[in-house]
């Protein structure tokens, strides 16, 4: 039981359905189903069926999506293991995900370093065809003032010397 226990808990932090994570999964499923029949024989209440429904419901679907899963991963590891790779494929399957030096590189952002230049020289251009664009306001020697989205319409800020005036006044 405490060998169990113990691959119960390092099955959470494993990627993927495990073997003891399902059997504890169908046993606690198991167990509701009991419950929920026994319930519903002393209460004849309804929800209790309903609530038996939904739950086989759930542990169905949990055991298809763990056996798909399982199909899934089987099929990735057939199509590629590592032992039949080439370096030239390696270094091709780098060259996809974006380096520039391939296998040797050591970072892969250094090909997608030099698109995302050529984008913001791209986007500099547009936004300074933008710019030229724009016509400035005729009266632009008119100060305006920010509408106060609080309320207050004063537009009156405190500096320093106000708080200094505060604290002066508080010791009082």
């Amino acid at each position: 039981m405490a060998s169990f226990m113990e691959d119960l808990w390092s099955s959470i932090f494993t990627a993927g359905p495990t073997p003891t994570l399902l059997l504890a999964t169908n046993a606690t499923f198991a167990a509701l189903q009991t419950l929920l029949l026994i319930l519903l024989l002393a209460t004849y209440s309804i929800h209790f069926a309903i609530l038996s429904i939904l739950s086989g419901a759930l542990w169905y679907s949990i055991n298809w999506f763990a056996q798909e899963l399982k199909q899934a991963q089987a099929q990735t590891a057939r199509q590629e293991t590592p032992a039949e790779k080439t370096p030239e494929a390696i270094q091709s399957d780098a060259k996809t995900r974006g380096t520039t030096e391939g296998a040797d590189s050591d970072t892969e952002t250094e090909g997608s370093m030099s698109r995302k230049g050529a984008q913001a020289l791209s986007s500099a251009a547009q936004s300074a065809t933008a710019s030229t664009t724009l016509q400035v306001p005729d009266n632009s020697s008119e100060v305006r003032k920010r509408l106060s989205v609080s309320g207050e319409s004063s537009g009156y800020t405190s500096t320093d010397s106000e708080w200094e005036k505060v604290d002066d006044s508080a010791g009082n």
